[in-house]
């Protein structure tokens, strides 16, 4: 365990777990929720993931990219896709540890066509955690990458949650897009002002987000704003109000977007090329 500190915040890291989070607190109230601390339970028991080289699923086992076609295979039981690359399956090797700040990378890693490394930096002051992700295709081939973080929330009947977004992404049976694009809001986004979330599933991909979001919390936990960078669709999951979390994710591209026209949000990298992004919880 890595544990960072500034005054009354901490966070903990673990390199091996995909150098995710533990846990993330402000004046010792969860800002994350915290891991369950049974490795038995997981990865995504975890307080957040890191989704490298792309997030969320590939359907059809790969994709067409450039003339070429390109086979993935699930990489979690249970899965019928391919789901959130491999880096967060992977250990991840600690660079430098210095009172309130972590780097951690990541060698070799390789899901599919994807060769790539990859390079996560924390930085924590006083009610404020900063996390920069970056990937590197180091393959021989051109590919779409994507990146995406992965936290898991605190949720009670106090939660409420605000963002803003252009459209919505339907989701069908397989936890895949309904439609080849995002089906546009009438007037404004439903969540524009604090709502709470639904009482049944939900999970679904947002368009056109502004790569910001505010989450009110009640007495348990801690409320934040979150503003990230590189980031422009936001993932909202929550199984139903019995669950106790909820994950609201900023992810670089829609789900199957590999597979979408286009290929929305993923990023073209030559060999030796990366791709850099930004989380700040506050």
């Amino acid at each position: 365990m890595i544990t960072l500190t500034a005054g009354p915040s901490k966070a903990e890291i673990i390199a091996e777990m995909g150098a995710g989070l533990a846990g993330l607190w402000a004046d010792k109230k969860p800002v994350l929720r915290p891991w369950s601390g049974r490795v038995q339970d997981g990865l995504f028991a975890l307080a957040c993931n890191l989704l490298v080289p792309f997030s969320n699923r590939i359907s059809g086992g790969g994709f067409d990219y450039e003339g070429a076609r390109h086979s993935l295979h699930p990489n979690l039981p249970g899965e019928v896709c391919p789901i959130h690359g491999d880096g967060f399956q992977r250990p991840w090797q600690v660079v430098d540890v210095t009172g309130n700040r972590a780097e951690l990378s990541l060698v070799g890693g390789e899901i599919g066509p994807f060769r790539h490394s990859a390079s996560v930096r924390y930085h924590l002051t006083q009610g404020s955690l900063e996390t920069r992700l970056s990937v590197t295709n180091t393959g021989d081939l051109a590919l779409p990458f994507g990146l995406g973080l992965h936290p898991w929330f605190p949720r009670d009947e106090d939660t409420r949650l605000q963002f803003s977004a252009t459209g919505q992404w339907p989701e069908g049976p397989d936890h895949l897009p309904t439609s080849p694009v995002p089906v546009p809001f009438g007037t404004t986004c439903p969540w524009a002002r604090p709502e709470p979330l639904p009482h049944g599933w939900i999970n679904s991909g947002f368009s056109g987000w502004d790569g910001k979001a505010r989450i009110v919390q009640g007495n348990a936990a801690m409320s934040l704003r979150i503003a990230c960078t590189g980031l422009g669709t936001a993932l909202l999951y929550s199984p139903s109000d019995r669950a106790d979390f909820f994950c609201f994710e900023p992810v670089s591209h829609p789900v199957d977007a590999h597979n979408l026209p286009s290929q929305p949000g993923l990023v073209r990298l030559a060999p030796g090329a990366d791709f850099i992004v930004s989380m700040t919880l506050n």
